[in-house]
């Protein structure tokens, strides 16, 4: 028996808020690109993030940073044409929205026309409100994300987990329900202590998907490359691989190699 919906309606906004009314867990993944974001949509997925991580896992960054706003529309669009359930959601880069609101409007007017995505995501709480705030007043959806902010990443100067003060801790609460109340309709919990996550999933009415921070959120998110074992080299304690692709690619490479240097491929089957 299949263990995703078999619901086939697109999920909307409105469908995630549901599923935390009745504890039905949210299931997200990023995806980058239409062959591997189509293969997502036709397992059953809730979600699927356009993640900044594209930076890392696509480009080859050490960062999420150097990701630019065009390479960003580049992915959501190749992802939205694989889609025909799942919500999408596509990260803001660093450098389209902070500081400045005007230019953080523009730029998530450009991501929802040019990529005829579902929603963006911006990382941070307080710092950001006025950002948030403009873009939602022009209808567009918001999900928020606290914790670990990797776009932060130089401030922090470090991946450790986050929040495990009470001075942190209790920020991040305040920030929580402030993007619940400007309206934003979903939040990302990065890297924090399972049982500070609980308290905000708790706190509000908005669903919570967590990525290392327990079980006790209303859903999960992983990295595509990382949960398929495309990449290997990271491995936080959060992360289970359901799937070891890098060797399966690379033998696979190897069978081809030999084969074309025994001159086995093509053979009269595989010719005109």
């Amino acid at each position: 028996m299949s263990v995703h919906s078999e619901d086939t309606r697109k999920v909307t906004t409105h469908r995630l808020w549901e599923m935390k009314q009745r504890g039905e867990k949210i299931a997200m993944l990023t995806a980058y690109d239409y062959s591997m974001a189509k293969l997502i949509d036709q397992s059953g997925m809730d979600v699927i993030l356009v993640g900044d991580s594209a930076s890392n896992v696509m480009a080859g960054n050490v960062t999420t940073l150097p990701i630019t706003l065009d390479q960003m529309i580049y992915h959501g669009k190749s992802v939205v044409r694989g889609i025909t359930r799942a919500l999408v959601v596509v990260d803001m880069p660093f450098g389209s929205y902070q500081g400045n609101s005007k230019e953080a409007l523009a730029s998530a007017i450009r991501i929802m026309k040019e990529t005829h995505a579902d929603a963006i995501k911006l990382e941070g709480g307080s710092e950001i409100r006025e950002s948030i705030e403009r873009i939602l007043c022009a209808g567009i959806p918001v999900m928020g994300h606290l914790g670990l902010t990797p776009q932060s990443i130089n401030k922090f100067g470090t991946y450790a987990v986050r929040a495990r003060e009470e001075a942190e801790a209790n920020k991040l609460k305040e920030d929580a329900l402030m993007l619940q109340e400007v309206g934003c309709f979903g939040l990302v919990l990065e890297k924090i202590p399972a049982a500070l996550a609980k308290q905000v999933t708790e706190s509000v009415q908005i669903p919570v998907i967590g990525i290392g921070a327990g079980p006790h959120v209303d859903g999960q998110v992983l990295v595509a490359h990382d949960m398929l074992g495309i990449t290997q080299a990271f491995t936080p304690r959060f992360l289970r691989r359901y799937a070891n692709l890098q060797d399966t690619i690379i033998e696979a490479a190897q069978a081809y190699i030999k084969d074309v240097k025994s001159c086995d491929f093509p053979n009269e089957k595989e010719q005109y």
